[in-house]
């Protein structure tokens, strides 16, 4: 499966082969320098290299791990637990690290409970075992185990997008040519700008894209081409089907980046007192679309929120 997957295939397995900004990269390569890691909180948005970075670092010094979800395991506080007792309490066989290391990714999904337990495990353990723990939301991580912690911040300051987006190019035109993919250089860094700084699901469109066997032109459909006109009057007249029907029409886009669009259009069609409200609605649900199990419903009650609270011009 890891063959077919290009996320897994093609995930980089030392950290200089990692697109980070030079800052942090140098954080991760004097840990490898050192054969020596702290407790480690590393927090950003979803895809920009958490848990490649975490798994490189423990492949490049040498130290077994093991990977828990917080989403799959985080609610089973015996289970995980326990596995991590028992890995964490022996010794391990390999020659690198001194230490073993428990990689929690997606640990601000876990309870409180398994955070206190988890901030036990750390201290328990401290003599034969590491923690790496990946969060989006370091605000759900509690104290004593932020405290705990050596923490790196994964977003991107000013003037780095560039740079990491021109690395990601040459990366993803190496991976397409290497899979056989014939592309057109312009329509790549289309996407690239369209899923920055989300580089597990720009991979994985790719991938998708790919299975016609080429990426070109036809395939992209970009939200800055979407014609709001037809929306924004049906919200403005409360016609709920016809809202309804444009999401429908409109679901191959990018949600959060539709939603964007719609931001920056209401500051001309909504009245003055009615524009927080309005911002504070888009933001509600654009938090959580990555969670979602449906878009066309987040989008759609979003859209129907701001129809009928907010007043138009």
């Amino acid at each position: 499966m890891n063959d077919f997957l290009w996320v897994e295939k093609y995930r980089p397995t030392i950290v200089e082969d990692c697109i980070l900004p030079q800052s942090i990269k140098d954080v991760f390569q004097g840990f490898v320098d050192q054969k020596e890691l702290p407790n480690l909180l590393l927090s950003g948005t979803a895809g920009v290299g958490k848990t490649t970075i975490a798994k490189a670092l423990c492949d490049e010094i040498g130290a077994s791990y093991i990977m828990i979800n917080g989403s799959d395991e985080g609610r089973f506080l015996d289970t995980v637990r326990n596995r991590i007792r028992t890995f964490a309490s022996t010794v391990s066989l390999t020659s690198g690290a001194s230490h073993k290391v428990v990689i929690i990714d997606e640990a601000d999904n876990t309870t409180n409970d398994v955070q206190l337990s988890l901030r036990s495990a750390v201290e328990e353990f401290h003599s034969n075992c590491r923690f790496i723990f990946t969060c989006n939301f370091i605000n759900k991580i509690i104290e004593p185990l932020h405290s705990r912690c050596t923490v790196v911040d994964f977003r991107v300051k000013n003037g780095q997008s560039i740079e990491l987006q021109k690395q990601f190019f040459d990366r993803l035109r190496w991976i397409l040519k290497t899979e056989g993919i014939n592309h057109e250089d312009k329509v790549v860094a289309k996407l690239i700008r369209r899923y920055y700084p989300d580089w597990r699901r720009l991979i994985n469109e790719c991938q998708r894209y790919s299975a016609s066997g080429s990426i070109d032109s036809a395939i992209l459909v970009d939200v800055a081409d979407v014609n709001l006109d037809t929306l924004l009057s049906s919200l403005k007249k409360k016609e709920f089907t016809n809202v309804k029907n444009w999401v429908v029409q409109h679901l191959d886009n990018d949600p959060s980046m539709v939603m964007r669009k719609v931001y920056d259009s209401l500051y001309g069609v909504l009245k003055p007192t009615s524009i927080p409200e309005a911002v504070l609605i888009i933001a509600k649900y654009m938090k959580d679309i990555t969670i979602v199990p449906d878009q066309e419903i987040n989008m759609l009650a979003c859209l129907t929120e701001i129809m009928m609270s907010c007043e138009f011009k």
